[in-house]
Order: C-alpha cells, then structure tokens, then sequence
C-alpha cells in the first residue's frame, strides 16, 4: 500500500515509502496505521482511498491512502517522502465524508470526548482507528469502564441513532450518546457471528421476527424519521429507475426478463399482500456478521440501512450466508414465527414472491450509495447494481419455469 501524508491544515506532505499490510480489506484502516507506526514512526490517521492498482477491484490489490499526520506525532518521519503527482488529494468534493477530509476525524473524537466526559467516564488511551470507507468511520476508545465505540456514518444513514433509540436495548447495541451522524455505542461482549451453528441463526430469525411483530403499528414513526420507503408502489418506481438507468450495463436478455418482471409488480403485490403479513421495519442487512454476542446474548448492529417495507425482504440476505442444508430449517423457523405473529398467513408463498423484487432492491441500495458518495469511492460498489439485476433475472427466469403454488 501507499499512504500519502498530510496535514491537519491541509498540506500535502508526500508520499511514505510503499509497504505490505497484512490483510486486504480497503475498509480496515487499523491495518495501515499500524504499519506506518511500525515501519516509520509516525502516527497517522486515514482519511480516505485514493487510488488503486490498474484493474485491481475491492477488496485486495494495491491501494493508496491519505492520511492525516496527528498534530502530536512529532512532525514528519524522517524517511524521505516521495511527491505525490496525482491528482490534488485534498480537493473537496461536495459528497465527501466528513470524515474523509483534513480535521474531520479529530472533530469526531471531540465530540466523543466530550460525551464520555459528560457521563463521568473519560477515555484513559489514545482512540484506535479500527476502520473508514465511504459508509463510515470506526473507532474505539478505552475507558476505565471498558472499550466504548464511536461510529460515524454519512448523512442517509443518520437515522441510525434515533432507531437504536426506539428500538429494544435488549437486541440493540448500548446507545450512549449520538448527534446526528455521530454514534457512541458501549462495547458488546462476544463475537461478530459470521460462523454462527444453525441453532443460533435459529435464534437470530425468532429475534428478528419478534422485534418486525412490534413495529407493525408503528410505521408512521418510522417514516417520520425518513428511513427508506420500500413499500409498493414506491418501491415498483424505485425499482423501474433503477432498472433503466443500469440497462445498458446488461445483455439484452437478462433486460427482457427484468422488464416481464416489473411488469408483474402491481399483481405479485396484490398476491404478497393475500399472503396476510403487513408492512413493517426492515432491517436491510441482516446477515450473521451484523449481529454480536455470545450465549443467551445476541445484538443486532448496523441500523443504518434500515427502511419501512415487507419483512420478508430481509431474509435472502440471511439465507444466501447459510450451509445449503441449513436453509430449510432457517426458512421453517421464519415461516413458523411469522404464522405465530399473524395466525393465518403464509410468509413461505410471500418469501417465494418477494425473492426477485428483493434482489432487485439490493441494486437500488447500491444505485443508491453510488449516487451520494464521491466518485473516487465509487470503485467498492460500481459493478453492484448490475451484478443484483442479473440475479433478479435469473431468480425470475426459474420462477417462471416454477410458478410458486398458490
């Protein structure tokens, strides 16, 4: 990797030496900052991506970073820096992550500070940069009383911490303080759950439906805090444009499946809601690795991608993670815990019915990001809208050859 150093004030210093991390996630900024203090002696702060090698795609390859020199690191390494004759990196872009530019990490850390100082629990190390990219910036600070977290997000997901204040503490990551885009959490013992056994995914599914159960009554204090509408018909318009503006990107049969797909949308709605499960919170990206904890104790994280739609949209995502054979039992429980929720329905025909329009949201996500951040993040999501139309098609394409029975 190549990081390129400035300063707080916005001086281009130049470039360090290139040096090997020693894991391939762009995102995982604790990488770079520890090689830099460990090959050369400085203390620095990533900013954002730069660059990466010719052809080379997110998440491995080579990259360059600017990185913000922290004021007390005393000065300049004193290895030679080599001039950076790219393009100006401190050049604002009007989508830019607060974050990502000169001074907006330190601006960050003072508000945390200042939060933990005011509930008399103070920070006793310096704050660690665990990771930054386009959708946020993490860090983690020490306290007497343990590791507390300070995420940052852009502005469309700023609902997240009014959410993990309306939401259930018992299923949500400790809320301690937030403004706006800014969120400290407090530390949530346990693991990232990406390897969970099919018994606690089973646990995941029951919390997920109990927690959608509750919000049902509730959606207009949802998009009162303006989370994404994925409900019919805004979300068969929402689809449509985003389907025109990636079909140049697809081959001419793939566009005609989509196009027999869109065309259903107004029927296969009125067939999902005769399925009897009504709109609620969607989640947006439930998977595994969203979810912390260990034992009896499990936290759903990431609030941000959250939106009012069907419930069912959250489950391909949760599948797609799962052992092929695991996959029926996850789709029993969910069926189970919604005909519990609501005696009478049929979430399996609704699941069945929703499995295209939900790969066809994955793209508006993606068309989505794509059109609120900068251009120079667009490499960690550009081929995404096209890659979730495709599986669209192909999901509508075997449908078609398998109608789901009524």
């Amino acid at each position: 990797m190549t990081v390129v150093l400035c300063t707080r004030a916005g001086e281009v210093l130049g470039a360090l030496p290139a040096f090997e991390g020693v894991q391939p996630w762009w995102p995982e900024s604790w990488d770079a900052v520890a090689r830099a203090r460990e090959l050369y002696g400085v203390d620095i702060v990533i900013l954002r991506r730069l660059d990466t090698g010719d052809g080379e795609r997110h998440p491995g390859g080579h990259v360059t970073y600017l990185a913000e020199l922290t004021p007390d690191d005393g000065g300049p390494p004193a290895v030679p820096l080599a001039p950076w004759t790219g393009a100006d990196p401190i050049a604002d872009h009007p989508l830019r992550a607060e974050w990502a530019r000169p001074g907006g990490p330190a601006a960050a850390l003072a508000w945390a500070e200042q939060a933990l100082e005011a509930m008399d629990r103070p920070s006793v190390a310096p704050p660690q940069q665990i990771r930054s990219w386009n959708l946020s910036t993490i860090w983690r600070l020490t306290t007497a009383a343990g590791p507390v977290w300070l995420k940052v997000v852009p502005p469309f997901f700023a609902h997240e911490g009014d959410m993990l204040e309306r939401l259930d503490p018992a299923v949500v990551p400790p809320l301690l303080a937030h403004d706006g885009p800014r969120i400290l959490l407090d530390d949530v013992p346990g693991d990232d759950q990406y390897g969970a056994p099919l018994a606690q995914r089973l646990r995941m599914v029951a919390m997920l439906v109990r927690l959608q159960a509750l919000w049902v009554r509730c959606v207009d204090e949802l998009t009162a805090l303006r989370l994404a509408d994925w409900r019919h018909p805004v979300l068969a318009e929402q689809l449509s444009t985003t389907y025109e503006r990636t079909a140049g990107d697809l081959a001419a049969p793939t566009r005609r499946s989509l196009e027999r797909l869109l065309g259903t949308l107004d029927s296969r709605y009125a067939d999902i809601a005769a399925c009897g499960i009504p709109d609620t919170l969607v989640h947006g990206d439930f998977h595994p690795g969203n979810i912390r904890g260990g034992g009896d104790r499990l936290v759903l994280l990431d609030w941000g991608d959250c939106g009012v739609g069907h419930p069912l949209l959250d489950q391909p995502a949760f599948v797609a993670s799962a052992e092929a054979a695991d996959v029926p039992a996850i789709t029993a429980r969910w069926a189970a815990a919604w005909r519990a929720e609501v005696p009478g329905s049929d979430p399996d025909r609704a699941a069945a019915l929703l499995q295209p329009v939900a790969a066809m949201r994955q793209a508006l996500i993606y068309r989505t990001f794509l059109d609120r951040i900068e251009p120079d993040e667009h490499v960690y999501h550009d081929q995404d809208p096209a890659t979730w139309l495709r599986q669209a098609a192909e999901l509508h394409r075997r449908e078609e050859s398998h109608p789901p029975t009524a």
